[in-house]
């Protein structure tokens, strides 16, 4: 999480959980999100949150582990060993987790049992967000301070190729076939990345959108979406290669998702504590309303089946002039969002 991702939660207001807010304006049925539960987790920092479908589990990178939540019994473990974790992901058909360790520039391969140390891959500098490419069965990592993306087989636990792209680097999503759509936060600008070709082919203004953190894609849209710092979401026609409107989020976003079985954005917005909704339908997306989550809540993981949504978060006592509030002992959490 580079130093703009990280909000400014002397900002932060006290937001009451889970409940539907209203967005002043004539817009579709809000979807009918309810609290499921919320599972405590180990006190300290978090970053990426990503779901197991194989395991029905959550997996959240910590400074030090990863936190594996089993959600059928509703307990958390840590487990593992990194230097700053940053995203956390299952290696499909294996009981295997890859993370991110910002601080050794390293992709950790965790045995998700015990997590025993199976192999330590040298990567980029300041490897951040990271995702897995289906079709090249690899794991892709976006190298921030290096400006570079590492294609890591797990198998072999070592780099196959390593793609030059630009500095501050932040969330990657597969856009297409063998297309990878990668936020600059520090340029603003969606690069765009051929996988096939191992090259950056395109760099797209991000006009408007301050500091792009979280991103997600609509692969059959050609459409991904933007989460910026400024309150805006940028969508963005990466066939076109050109922004097509900034829609209207919360503040202290991290992360965006899309949900393909229900044709919708969702953006947690971490400082408003705050989900925003949008609509897809064909190539047209519209706000379709705005959830009340919990403050802190700016990072979320998805399941594509069910559709519950799942935000690591935390409360914080009041803040002391010039510094961030501290996180009350014993309260971090995952919040979990059902839906119906």
């Amino acid at each position: 999480m580079t130093p703009r991702r990280a909000f400014d939660l002397a900002a932060l207001s006290l937001v009451g959980a889970a409940s539907l807010a209203a967005t002043g304006r004539a817009q579709p049925a809000i979807p009918a999100y309810h609290v499921e539960s919320s599972i405590p987790l180990a006190d300290g920092y978090w970053d990426i949150a990503t779901y197991d479908p194989e395991h029905d589990r959550v997996l959240v990178a910590r400074g030090t582990a990863v936190s594996v939540i089993d959600l059928a019994t509703k307990k958390a473990k840590d487990i593992g060993e990194v230097a700053r974790g940053h995203a956390a992901l299952a290696i499909p058909g294996t009981d295997e987790i890859a993370v991110t360790s910002g601080e050794d520039d390293s992709l950790n391969l965790i045995d998700a049992r015990d997590g025993h140390e199976i192999a330590k891959v040298p990567v980029g500098q300041d490897p951040d967000a990271a995702l897995w490419d289906p079709d090249l069965r690899q794991v892709l990592v976006m190298d921030a301070r290096s400006g570079s993306v590492s294609l890591v087989d797990p198998r072999s636990a070592r780099v196959t190729r390593t793609i030059a792209v630009r500095p501050a680097l932040e969330f990657g999503a597969l856009a297409g076939p063998g297309l990878l759509a990668v936020n600059d936060e520090d340029l603003s600008e969606l690069e765009l990345v051929d996988l096939r070709q191992g090259k950056r082919v395109a760099s797209i203004p991000l006009k408007g959108c301050d500091g792009p953190s979280g991103l997600a894609a609509d692969p059959a849209a050609g459409l991904t979406l933007s989460a910026c710092s400024n309150g805006v979401a940028a969508l963005v026609d990466v066939r076109a290669r050109r922004v097509l409107q900034l829609l209207p989020i919360g503040q202290g976003p991290d992360t965006a998702l899309f949900d393909a079985k229900r044709k919708r954005f969702l953006v947690p917005c971490g400082r408003s504590g705050t989900l925003s909704l949008f609509s897809v339908t064909g190539r047209t997306v519209t706000p379709a309303g705005t959830v009340t989550t919990e403050f802190g809540a700016r990072t979320a993981a998805l399941d594509p089946r069910s559709g519950r949504i799942f935000l690591p978060t935390a409360r914080f006592g009041p803040a002391r002039q010039g510094q961030r509030p501290p996180m009350l002992p014993g309260s971090a959490h995952l919040l979990v969002l059902g839906l119906g």
